[in-house]
């Protein structure tokens, strides 16, 4: 049975329906490729968001396979046609791409691509993503491209179709974190006013236990013991705001000296030691650098909360051509199967999500009384 692509009017309805379904930044992303590669019969398809460093802070192929990808490497640099299309904001159609002056080649495990079509995707002046596609499935005479002016056309109705999509995911993702902005803010006035009035308690408890010590030393003793209870909620406290609330600091100063003064902070507010250090990382996409942090703080806040640690040890190193996150404590561990099972993922899930959702991969090493390691690897940096 041959392959028939998809055609006519109810086919190009369907792909931008399917793209107006989605908010999440990534399931947009997935959603754009996966049609343009369908509608247009091609073996590859490609959508890279740009950032502001010379590289994509989100890139989303279609036709190859996870293994292959993997295999692949770190995210693609802003260059050769992708840089064109991103910089010239015009259209590409190209018999073979490994022909062109501009072509710089690709990784060893890079999938062979020959004829191209590719072409920003704009809002307003703005170029907002590079959306192409690569081997277009019919014959082809020696020399030519197997896309026509009529692909380029439907292609670029749909590049208009997913700068709508995409702008409105970025709204979302815009008023979401607005909306957790304001919540981390009211967590913050109620955390402050919490601990105020644990303090409060407990300098009029102290003061009890002062007028009590020289005539009553029963009452007293119960007093004093009443004070380190309401000096140990409160330290609670300030330790849940210090791993709940994100540092400002992020978008002025980058990963690694946000990451630096938060784990200052944790290992002057807990009795275990904190350490972090860094080697050879550059600036990441800010999408990744968001992922690592949040990573951070959840495995911290696992590690200084609930797992009796004396040592917490947080590095951000290069591996080839990715960036490793790893914090490492010499708590009592656990068994990842059996907390599983009970249902207690210690915010595994949602670690592993914010991997997933930047390209990366998770690894959690735990055993009874071996501590615990956390592993996050992303493309880049």
């Amino acid at each position: 049975m041959t392959h028939r692509p998809p055609s006519g009017l109810a086919a190009v309805s369907a792909a931008l329906l399917a793209m107006s379904r989605h908010l999440e930044m990534r399931d947009v992303l997935k959603t754009i490729v996966a049609s343009a590669r369908e509608l247009l019969d091609a073996e590859y398809a490609a959508l890279g968001v740009p950032d502001d460093h010379g590289g994509f802070a989100q890139f989303v192929v279609d036709g190859v396979s996870d293994e292959q990808w993997k295999a692949i490497g770190p995210l693609p640099r802003q260059h050769g046609i992708l840089a064109a299309m991103l910089h010239e904001a015009k259209p590409e159609r190209l018999a073979d791409v490994r022909k062109d002056p501009r072509f710089e080649g690709w990784p060893a495990a890079h999938p062979d691509m020959s004829d191209f079509l590719g072409l920003p995707i704009r809002d307003g002046d703005d170029i907002i993503g590079a959306l192409f596609l690569a081997n277009k499935r019919c014959p082809k005479p020696e020399g030519s491209c197997g896309f026509t002016a009529e692909d380029e056309e439907l292609l670029a109705i749909l590049a208009q179709h997913a700068a709508i999509a995409l702008t409105n995911a970025r709204l979302y993702e815009r008023s979401r974190e607005l909306t957790i902005a304001e919540e981390r803010s009211r967590l913050a006035h109620e955390l402050h006013d919490a601990v105020s009035q644990k303090l409060f308690s407990l300098r009029l408890t102290a003061q009890a236990a002062a007028a009590l010590v020289d005539r009553d030393h029963a009452r007293a003793k119960g007093e004093l013991q009443q004070v380190a209870a309401l000096a140990a909620e409160a330290v609670d406290e300030l330790r849940a705001a210090v791993v709940e609330l994100r540092p400002a600091g992020l978008d002025e100063d980058g990963l690694i000296a946000t990451l630096r003064t938060q784990i200052q902070v944790l290992d002057r507010a807990h009795t275990a030691r904190v350490t972090f250090a860094s080697v050879g990382v550059r600036a990441l996409p800010a999408a990744q650098e968001e992922a690592l942090l949040r990573v951070s703080q959840e495995a911290l806040h696992n590690a200084l909360r609930h797992s009796g640690a004396g040592h917490v040890d947080v590095t951000l190193t290069r591996r080839g051509g990715s960036t490793v996150l790893r914090i490492m404590d010499d708590g009592r561990g656990f068994e990842p199967a059996a907390t599983r099972r009970a249902g207690r993922h210690l915010g595994l899930v949602s670690m592993r999500d914010r991997a997933d959702g930047v390209g990366g991969t998770l690894t959690v090493e735990s055993a009874p009384g071996k501590g615990t390691t956390i592993e996050m690897e992303v493309p880049g940096g």
